[in-house]
C-alpha cells in the first residue's frame, strides 16, 4: 500500500483530521492512457495468477490477455512481483474504504463495534485474496529479495489495522497486554488459517463455523459480547 494511502488511513482512524486535498490537476492524455493500461494488466493478472498461480504465472500471459505485448508491461511494471504488490493494494484499499464506511455510517459505539465485528467475521470470504497471500508469502519466504519487501509491505498495512484496533478499543476504554500491532495481526492471521482449513476439507470447517470463531476471537480482542 502507498506511503500517502496509509497516511490518509491512520489519520481517519486516529481521529486525525487529514490535510486539505489538493486541487486537480488536469489529467494528460497520455497520462489517462497509462492509468488505462495499467487497470487492464491488473486486471489480467488477478485472472492469470488466481488460474496458474504467483509462481505458474508468466508476464507474457498477462500481457497478452490484457491485449498488449512485454514490453507494455514492462513499461508499467518492474516484474511479476511488483504487479502482484500493486493488485495486493487495491484489494486492501478497497478493504480499508469499506472500514472506513461502516465506521463513518454508525451512529454511535455499540453500532460502530457491531459493524466491524461482522464486517471481520465475513473476511475470510474472499478466496482468492486469502490463497494468493498465502502462496506468496510461500515464496517470499523462499526469496530473500521478496522477503524483505513483503516485509516492508505489511508493515505498513499492519500499521492501518492496529489503527482501527486502538481507535475501537479507546472508545471502549480498554487496553491489552500487548500492543496493537499484534492484536492486528492475530486477528488476520486467524482468519487466514480458518479459511485455509476451510478450503481443504469445508465439511469439517464451515463458512458458520469460521464466522463463529472469528466473532468469538474478536470479543476476546474488544472485550464485547456481541451477539453473532
Amino acid at each position: 500500500m502507498s506511503p500517502a494511502r496509509i497516511n490518509r488511513s491512520l489519520a481517519f482512524h486516529s481521529g486525525t483530521p487529514a490535510a486539505a486535498p489538493k486541487p486537480r490537476v488536469p489529467v494528460s492524455r497520455q497520462h489517462a492512457r497509462t492509468e488505462a493500461t495499467r487497470r487492464k494488466l491488473l486486471a489480467a493478472a488477478e485472472k492469470i495468477f488466481a488460474r496458474d498461480g504467483f509462481e505458474a504465472a508468466r508476464i507474457e500471459d498477462i500481457a497478452a490477455l490484457a491485449g498488449y505485448t512485454r514490453g507494455a508491461f514492462y513499461a508499467n511494471f518492474g516484474d511479476k512481483e511488483e504487479i502482484f504488490f500493486a493488485m495486493m493494494e487495491q484489494w486492501i484499499t478497497q478493504y480499508i474504504a469499506e472500514v472506513e464506511i461502516l465506521l463513518a455510517r454508525a451512529v454511535n459505539r455499540a453500532e460502530r463495534l457491531r459493524a466491524l465485528r461482522d464486517h471481520y467475521a465475513q473476511i475470510a470470504k474472499n478466496r482468492r485474496y486469502s490463497l494468493l497471500s498465502l502462496e506468496f508469502k510461500l515464496f517470499a519466504i523462499r526469496h530473500p529479495g521478496a522477503h524483505a519487501r513483503l516485509r516492508a509491505w505489511q508493515r505498513r498495512l499492519r500499521a492501518c489495522g492496529a489503527s482501527i484496533v486502538s481507535r475501537v478499543l479507546h472508545e471502549q476504554h480498554r487496553t491489552l497486554p500487548f500492543p496493537t500491532k499484534v492484536a492486528a495481526a492475530g486477528l488476520g492471521a486467524l482468519s487466514n488459517a480458518l479459511f485455509l482449513e476451510h478450503v481443504v476439507d469445508h465439511t469439517e470447517l464451515t463458512e458458520s463455523d469460521i464466522r463463529h470463531l472469528l466473532g468469538l476471537f474478536f470479543d476476546t480482542i474488544f472485550g464485547t459480547k456481541t451477539a453473532s
